[in-house]
């Protein structure tokens, strides 16, 4: 009985490992906590206030990772080389100009609400609708910003 059970355990162990290891990736997971010094008071100054604590800051570069946008988009900052959507090192400006909006407008949109403005040569529905939600406003303006400046 023993036997039967150790036989059934272990490649079903191997299996789930296989299958948790390979569909995140390969991607770790990373917590980063941050902490504010306390501010300091002297006798002489007016009673201290509650400094707010600085906002961290986003990785623009880590966010094009882990959304995938480096799967289907060329981007040389990034070591994107996928040529499902448009390359983004050449196409945002290229195309902003075509829809008449400025730059970071128009990547916003392009992020949001991806059919809206189709780049010639590539077809409508393939980049997914759904980063206005899954991604914070703060993550979308980090990715608008790392993308038009090359990756700076």
């Amino acid at each position: 009985m023993w036997l039967l059970f150790v036989a059934l355990l272990i490649p079903a162990g191997v299996v789930g490992w296989a299958i948790g290891h390979y569909t995140n990736g390969g991607a770790t997971t990373r917590t980063i906590t941050l902490s504010a010094p306390a501010p300091t008071t002297t006798a002489t100054t007016a009673p201290a206030t509650t400094a707010a604590a600085a906002a961290p800051t986003v990785d623009a570069k880590a966010i094009f990772t882990s959304a995938g946008c480096g799967a289907c988009h060329t981007f040389k900052a990034a070591g994107a080389t996928a040529k499902v959507g448009p390359d983004l090192d050449t196409a945002p400006s290229v195309d902003a100009k075509k829809a008449n909006m400025p730059l970071a407008a128009f990547m916003k949109q392009s992020i949001v609400d991806p059919n809206a403005y189709i780049a010639p040569g590539f077809k409508k529905g393939i980049m997914p609708t759904n980063f206005g939600q899954t991604l914070s406003a703060a993550k979308i303006a980090a990715l608008v910003s790392y993308i038009s400046s090359g990756g700076k």
